[in-house]
């Protein structure tokens, strides 16, 4: 499985000759008009950050095989702009070619007790790979690979690395940073590392064959 960041939450995941986009937000527009031969899309949620309707429609400009797969909320949006797409739902399995996944989640972290929760869906990928979104939800599997959100406003550093002591994936790289803070990179790595778990500290452009 290669993984390419193109930043914050936008991954480009190839594996099993399948090219998978997860939430292609507002942070990562300038990547979005690049992207070729992209199969499948995944929206975990309708945050900005994570969905940017003008970037899908570019994408599927130039990928017009891709096919999109949304959580209810993005579902509703999607509906809405006339976007064909599948809604995924909390426990429920489905292909990607030769890829399965299963949508693991139901709600948003919470930021603020006067904030009402949106919904949130993460993807589990493979049997390998787990995406949560933005939540610290327990996939109740065994994680190989952890996509780690490690900053913003719905999260502090030392959550992030409960959430991977919790798991325990065999590897762990950052996700939602893109307002980047050094410490969360740099703590997370000095305390998982020793704990057995690689953290790999990957920014926006690279890629790494797990």
């Amino acid at each position: 499985m290669k993984i390419t960041k193109l930043g914050h939450c936008c991954l480009l995941i190839e594996t099993k000759g399948t090219r998978i986009l997860t939430d292609p937000g507002s942070f990562t527009v300038e990547a979005h008009s690049k992207l070729e031969n992209i199969d499948f899309i995944l929206f975990s949620h309708e945050h900005q950050d994570h969905y940017h309707l003008e970037s899908l429609k570019v994408i599927l400009k130039k990928n017009p095989k891709a096919l999109v797969f949304a959580n209810d909320s993005v579902s509703k949006m999607l509906t809405k702009e006339g976007v064909e797409h599948a809604m995924v739902m909390n426990g429920h399995k489905f292909q990607m070619g030769d890829v399965g996944a299963i949508g693991i989640g139901e709600k948003h972290a919470p930021m603020h007790s006067s904030i009402p929760l949106s919904s949130n869906l993460g993807f589990f990928i493979d049997d390998r790979l787990w995406y949560p979104g933005d939540a610290f939800t327990d996939p109740m599997r065994v994680v190989e690979i952890l996509a780690l959100p490690v900053s913003g406003p719905w999260l502090t550093i030392g959550q992030a690395i409960d959430y991977a002591l919790l798991l325990k994936p065999k590897f762990t790289f950052p996700v939602h940073d893109g307002i980047r803070f050094g410490s969360a990179h740099i703590f997370t790595e000095k305390i998982l590392n020793p704990s057995g778990i690689s953290f790999v500290p990957m920014v926006e452009g690279d890629s790494k064959e797990f």
